[in-house]
């Protein structure tokens, strides 16, 4: 260990203080100090007028927790969530004097899956302005749900920076993508969902995270967050200095290189593209998305106990109940970074995790993650279409049988619009 340690500073001294070309690079660059000087002041302070004018208009809109009660019987496919989402995708054009001066952003929803003691129940963040839209659009596909706005279930939850049990009240991670998100998770539409079968007979995959949910125990919580935001080409009207393309671009160029890989040519004639089976495959599920609305989404998974109730099984599952939306040719979901530390000398007392902890506690309770004050924290936001989003969030059938599911036992009756008042 120590001569490893002493190789690596060697090598820094090697490529830096003792390399006549890192010295000349670094006389140049004090030399015309005049000019990158003012352009990154200029930058930095952009940067900081654009995160607190941002910060400030998210504060002023507000926000909503609204809580979504299942009936008995739901006979409809996730296709009926995946037009739900289409009614979410809202780009949120805004104007120069918008963007610069009142620091409007894009909207963005959080869906949430919660487990308190193995009560399981389904949430969606937003802010006050769309709540009649999220509302109208849910009562258009699932007329018996109800919807009933919630008290935040995240505010009693606190950081403990020296838990009795010394290894931490909660644990957190972050989500992403196996492969490029150009790539679709396994959908319904894989598992033949789209088909509609009589209820017996269909394969939901979101049945493991359910299930998965109603094992907690009491003294017991776990909380899945799913945060989306309408994908779009953005430019400087959008608040950036280097244009975006849109990920339709990337998608089309990989369609296009995969055909190019089949292309077989003899004696340096043309020829046509002579896919396998597998690269048929990946183009179809390609095009199939670009069909549909993309999203930028997150996702963040917590695990929280009382003292004297951890169980490391949970930890497990919570990173395994997503397994079955992964496919090998395609792409899947996969742990990313997390709140914890493998060896004992990279937190030196615990510091590096109590930072993360409260850090990770404080972006999951504002929904924050594509704007300030959590801006891409630990990560970068994947794309998912409404087909894929339909597939990780949906009100389930009677196919799921989670006893700790709760459903409303009555129908949802509401009285005409048009009567006199």
């Amino acid at each position: 260990m120590f001569s490893q340690l002493v190789t690596i500073f060697s090598n820094f001294l090697h490529y830096t203080v003792l390399n006549p070309y890192f010295l000349l690079a670094l006389r140049i660059i004090l030399r015309f100090w005049y000019v990158w000087l003012p352009i990154l002041i200029i930058y930095l302070f952009i940067s900081a007028w654009m995160s607190y004018i941002r910060l400030s208009f998210i504060q002023k809109q507000g926000s909503v927790l609204l809580e979504i009660k299942l009936p008995r019987e739901i006979n409809k496919s996730p296709l009926a969530m995946e037009i739900f989402f289409t009614a979410l995708y809202q780009t949120g054009a805004a104007s120069y004097i918008e963007t610069y001066i009142n620091g409007k952003v894009r909207p963005w929803f959080s869906l949430e899956l919660v487990s308190i003691g193995g009560v399981i129940h389904f949430y969606i963040w937003t802010q006050p302005k769309f709540r009649n839209l999220i509302e109208s659009q849910l009562y258009a596909q699932y007329p018996n749900i109800e919807i009933h706005e919630a008290e935040d279930y995240t505010k009693n939850v606190v950081h403990h920076p020296n838990p009795p049990n010394g290894g931490g009240s909660f644990w957190a991670t972050y989500y992403k993508l196996i492969d490029k998100d150009i790539y679709p998770i396994k959908t319904y539409v894989d598992y033949g969902m789209d088909k509609d079968p009589k209820e017996e007979y269909k394969i939901d995959p979101f049945a493991a995270v359910l299930e998965y949910l109603g094992s907690i125990r009491e003294g017991q919580q776990v909380w899945i967050q799913i945060l989306i935001q309408a994908h779009k080409k953005e430019s400087l009207k959008d608040g950036r200095l280097f244009s975006r393309p849109d990920w339709k671009d990337d998608a089309r160029k990989e369609i296009k290189k995969i055909r190019d890989d089949s292309t077989v040519k003899v004696d340096d004639r043309p020829s046509f593209p002579h896919p396998t089976k597998g690269q048929t495959d990946k183009i179809g599920a390609i095009e199939r998305s670009l069909q549909k609305w993309p999203f930028e989404t997150m996702m963040r998974g917590f695990y929280i106990w009382e003292d004297g109730k951890f169980d490391s099984g949970n930890i497990t599952g919570l990173i395994g109940s997503t397994r079955q939306y992964s496919s090998n040719d395609l792409n899947g979901f996969k742990l990313g970074w997390f709140t914890d530390f493998d060896y004992p000398w990279q937190d030196f007392r615990r510091i590096r995790r109590n930072a993360a902890e409260r850090k990770m506690l404080k972006a999951y309770k504002l929904r924050s993650y594509f704007q300030p004050p959590f801006k891409n924290h630990h990560g970068k936001p994947f794309i998912l279409t409404t087909e894929e989003l339909a597939t990780i969030f949906h009100f389930p059938g009677e196919v799921v049988q989670t006893p700790t599911l709760p459903r409303i036992p009555s129908k949802r009756a509401v009285p005409p619009s048009n009567l006199p008042i």
